[in-house]
């Protein structure tokens, strides 16, 4: 039995925590010398580099007797022997006084053999000089009190892949100078804290791959010295917020292939010295806002492997200063990284994104990582469009951007990982076209909403009573606005002042104005109360829709819609709910006829027909995610085209425009029938079956004759009359007056006359042409002399 991926992935962070590189010294350095000495029969003694714990080079005489079938001690064993391999071997106990006689020996390599007791091998022998003791990968089941304490200067010891099931408080007593205790791949059930009590001076603790599902709180907290800690492959379901107190020193932690569901935030904040923090291959399905944020001195993280991740939340790494290198790779349904989601993220120089369902990498994602240097996005379906044109700016040696430290303007190029891999797999026109190759002028300029088809699944089984959570994600540019309409036709969509996460929304009625172009907008009538009192539904803000205390009446096609002013995308889940009574499997379709859709549930109404338009409406208690609405004139000698459009989940209006006055029209809706209710269903030609419905638009009525004149003539006729008017008054005025009067008075009576006697301006703008427009304009002003 060898150790497992766990083992070796915990290997590699210690590498990275110790910052030795011991083959490349290793390398330079001679292997083996000869050691002349009498060397048991078919051992091999021989003068062979070690590193202390502390990565000290020694050259240490070793005496190898592994893989000998051996079931007793060879002899004589060299005095001055310093390494004493023995692994591989049928030894279940051992000749203590040989051990006796070596008081050089450092290292003791007894993995693999058959010791069922470790009192057989440190009972009445005491090693003074024994720094490594390995014993892994024996049929070990208890350790007493005081298992070593005759191994006083002990600084590794490794008991990992036993039967260990069960630990003394004291079993470690007497070891103060531990520094690696390897006690993973076991069958220890709980971690007791008083374990560790004799254990001030420990570095490196390895509990992974015991069937641990909880961890107790303060368990570690004795542990004042510990810099790395591995907990992969436990079955931890989450952690308590006190579960890691104490750790002021701790650097490096794994939670490798563990059964997390969320980022345990609370407990990594009582650790504020992590640097490595791996929780690849858990159950995590969302990288929350808030998971890691303010973890000022993390360098490495790691999300690789997760079956259920599908969402990076906006701000979910935000403000990790020293962070230089992300792994998010190898998550089947990881379609969505929020534009925002990395904030203040200074350092990052390496951003792993392969091997995911990835359609795109948002433009404000390489915006906020100023010091990026490499990025690896293959074996991703990226669909190469507007929110891509980064990429090709990339590729073609890009931006120059300021640096926010030095002020200065310095080049940025952003290195793509394996180019040749990274490939488009939309649109058609683009497939399998090198990324690097594509010019931002092959790509689009607009992004359609898109739901990536691995984000949800088409069908959920939920027991009676229990929880409900479908996620469902868009991208697109616009960002899209997420709905979700239940089985019932409600629209579930979220209120501006309730957009908080966890907050009840409430339901909207969804009225929908499209035209002949396919264009859509909608409005939306607000309740003041939720959906339905009984029903607990929570819309979060990126898309997911959670319902609590599910009941049978909550079975039924649930439809998520991803829209902005682009377009639309629609997925749609069946969700089968069944009672706890009822223990059998039920098949997938059992409860599909029981929300079918029948045409009689739907009758199509017209609300108001003008000239050119005609508002639709239909009322239905089901959710039509299929549903398409065609229309066609017509003429009695003539033929005329038909036209149809998809009518979005939800919609109950449909505003027809651009038609034809006083002209007859047919239109009908095609109700949405999913092809699972269609193949469990024996009355699909029913179902099929469109309603439709007649009706004319309005004539247009004919203007009626009415005089008239061309501009210049009415021009003509207007100056004539005002010059009229004039000299009527002129004359009336000279007729009252005294003969005697002068032109000045005749002035002064005009002016009394007009309201303001500073002056008077009449303007007469005539319609016509720009040629005559200064003809037509004429202008009378009076001054006041005075």
């Amino acid at each position: 039995m060898r150790p497992t991926l766990v083992l070796l992935q915990s290997q590699c962070f210690l590498c990275v925590f110790f910052g030795v590189c011991v083959p490349g010294v290793a390398g330079s350095l001679p292997h083996t010398l000869p050691w002349h000495v009498s060397c048991p029969v078919r051992c091999v003694c021989q003068i062979k580099p070690w590193f202390s714990p502390d990565s000290v080079y020694n050259e240490a005489p070793t005496v190898d007797c592994n893989d000998l079938l051996l079931t007793k001690l060879p002899s004589p064993v060299p005095l001055n022997t310093h390494t004493l391999r023995l692994q591989s071997n049928l030894l279940s106990e051992i000749d203590s006084e040989v051990l006796h006689r070596l008081p050089n020996l450092t290292d003791l390599y007894l993995s693999q053999n058959h010791f069922s007791h470790v009192r057989t091998i440190t009972q009445s022998s005491l090693l003074p000089s024994l720094l490594s003791l390995h014993l892994e990968e024996n049929n070990l089941s208890h350790l007493p009190e005081s298992s070593f304490s005759s191994l006083p200067a002990l600084r590794e010891l490794f008991l990992s892949h036993n039967n260990l099931h069960s630990i003394a408080p004291g079993a470690f007593s007497g070891l103060d100078f531990l520094v690696r205790l390897h006690i993973n791949n076991n069958l220890l059930s709980t971690i007791n804290p008083r374990w560790f009590r004799a254990l001030p001076r420990l570095e490196v603790l390895m509990l992974g791959g015991n069937p641990v599902e909880a961890l107790p709180e303060k368990g570690f907290l004795a542990l004042k010295s510990l810099r790395s800690l591995v907990l992969g492959g436990m079955g931890l379901r989450g952690l308590a917020e006190k579960a890691l107190e104490g750790l002021d020193g701790l650097e490096s932690l794994s939670f490798y292939d563990n059964l997390l569901t969320k980022v345990p935030t609370q407990a990594l904040r009582r650790v504020p010295g992590l640097k490595f923090l791996d929780l690849n291959k858990n159950r995590i399905k969302l990288i929350e806002t808030g998971d890691f944020r303010d973890m000022a001195h993390l360098k490495e993280l790691g999300l690789n492997n997760m079956e259920e991740l599908v969402s990076i939340e906006k701000a979910a790494l935000e403000n990790l200063p020293e962070l230089t290198k992300l792994e998010i790779t190898n998550n089947p349904r990881l379609s969505y990284i929020h534009p925002q989601a990395f904030l203040r993220l200074n350092r990052l120089e390496s951003l792993m994104l392969n091997s995911n369902s990835l359609s795109a990498l948002h433009q404000h994602i390489m915006v906020s990582l100023p010091r990026l240097q490499e990025v690896s996005l293959h074996s991703n379906p990226l669909r190469c469009d507007c929110l891509f044109h980064w990429a090709a700016d990339v590729a073609s040696h890009s931006h120059t951007e300021r640096d926010t430290q030095t002020d200065k303007d310095s080049a940025r190029i952003v290195r793509f990982i394996q180019p040749q891999a990274t490939l488009c797999s939309e649109p058609p026109e683009l497939k399998a076209r090198r990324v690097r190759e594509v010019s931002t002028r092959e790509m689009s300029a607009t992004c359609l909403p898109m739901i990536p088809t691995g984000s949800l699944p088409s069908y959920v089984r939920v027991r009676a009573g229990g929880k409900l959570v479908l996620h469902c994600r868009g991208l697109a540019d616009p960002q899209p606005e997420m709905y979700w309409v239940t089985p019932s036709g409600l629209r579930i969509g979220p209120a501006p002042s309730l957009s908080t996460k966890g907050l009840p929304v409430p339901c909207h009625s969804l009225t929908t104005t499209e035209g002949f172009n396919l264009t859509s907008s909608s409005s939306q009538v607000q309740s003041d109360t939720p959906c339905n009192p009984s029903k607990n539904y929570k819309l979060l803000p990126e898309g997911t829709l959670e319902i609590t205390k599910v009941t049978p009446s909550d079975a039924g096609l649930y439809t998520c819609v991803a829209e902005n002013v682009l377009g639309a995308d629609t997925h749609t889940v069946t969700v089968d709910v069944h009672s706890r009574e009822k223990k059998r499997k039920a098949g997938m379709f059992a409860n599909l006829k029981r929300f079918a859709l029948f045409s009689k549930d739907v009758r199509v109404e017209v609300k108001e027909v003008g000239q050119y338009y005609a508002i639709l409406s239909w009322q239905s208690g089901r959710n039509l995610p299929s549903t398409r609405l065609s229309w066609q004139a017509i003429h009695s000698n003539t033929h005329t085209p038909i036209y149809t459009t998809r009518v979005l989940a939800g919609t109950q209006s449909f505003n027809l425009t651009h038609l034809q006055a006083e002209t007859f029209y047919r239109v009908c809706l095609h109700l949405g029938i999913t092809k699972d209710a269609r193949h469990s269903n024996g009355r699909s030609k029913a179902n099929r079956n469109p309603q439709c419905v007649s009706f004319k638009t309005k004539y247009v009525p004919e203007p009626e004759p009415s005089l008239q004149l061309s501009p210049e003539l009415t021009s003509t006729a207007v100056t004539f009359m005002l010059l009229t008017v004039i000299l009527l008054l002129l004359v009336g005025q000279s007729r009252d007056s005294p003969p005697n009067n002068e032109a000045g008075k005749l002035h002064g009576t005009l002016l009394q006359k007009i309201p303001n006697p500073k002056a008077l301006i009449i303007k007469l703008n005539i319609g016509g042409n720009k040629e005559h427009q200064s003809k037509q304009d004429e202008k009378l002003l009076l001054y006041d002399d005075c």
